[in-house]
């Protein structure tokens, strides 16, 4: 039998998952950033709007279902943060498009870039020609990140999560050995390391606060 209380119950529960996954994710908002990020969007958004209404599903029920979800998603992020193939196979990776002014058709393809919306993207930041592009980087959330030739900035971080970008070294015209020594010189490893950026020609770290 349907009862506004069972519903008003759900809905209550429903809102305080929201915002325990928020907290716990450390976001300000459920505004979408990887792929973990939508799923967690949808299936919390099914869970809440198709249970609700159900006599069929009681209120210890959907408690159950909400707490498994939540757990999943902790279980997910955790792994996420410190396993970079479960990074890549959640989130994906970025993807290189543009190297040296030569135009990776094949890898634009195959994340369904057409060469219109490349284009416009490349406009949108001041870029005509192709050829003076370093470095385009199509990045998970789909937002393309472009090094120009003559910027000796690099906007991509070498160091990610305790995580080595091996593309991003390599562009800054460094090796892994070079890394590893001015690591060393101020006693850390790759995966001491929060973020790690090559800027104006100089490495920049931020370690985990131990």
């Amino acid at each position: 039998m349907f009862s506004y209380w069972d519903v008003s119950i759900k809905l209550a529960l429903g809102l305080l998952t929201i915002i325990l996954q928020i907290n716990l994710s450390g976001k300000s908002n459920l505004a979408p950033i990887s792929a973990l990020d939508q799923v967690q969007n949808y299936v919390l958004g099914a869970i809440v709007g198709g249970m609700i209404y159900s006599t069929s599903v009681t209120v210890l029920q959907y408690i159950l279902v909400l707490l498994i979800w939540t757990l999943l998603v902790l279980a997910l992020r955790f792994l996420t943060h410190h396993n970079r193939y479960v990074k890549q196979l959640i989130d994906g990776k970025p993807q290189l498009l543009i190297k040296n002014g030569e135009l990776l058709v094949a890898t634009a393809l195959k994340n369904g870039m057409s060469a219109n919306d490349l284009a416009f993207r490349l406009r949108t930041e001041g870029i005509t020609d192709i050829r003076f592009v370093k470095r385009a980087v199509l990045e998970q959330n789909g937002q393309l990140t472009i090094t120009q030739v003559g910027d000796d900035s690099i906007k991509y971080p070498i160091i990610v999560d305790g995580q080595l970008n091996a593309d991003a070294l390599e562009t800054s015209n460094h090796d892994l050995s070079w890394l590893q020594a001015q690591l060393a010189a101020q006693h850390y490893e790759i995966s001491d390391i929060y973020l790690g950026t090559y800027t104006n020609k100089q490495l920049l770290l931020f370690p985990y606060q131990h």
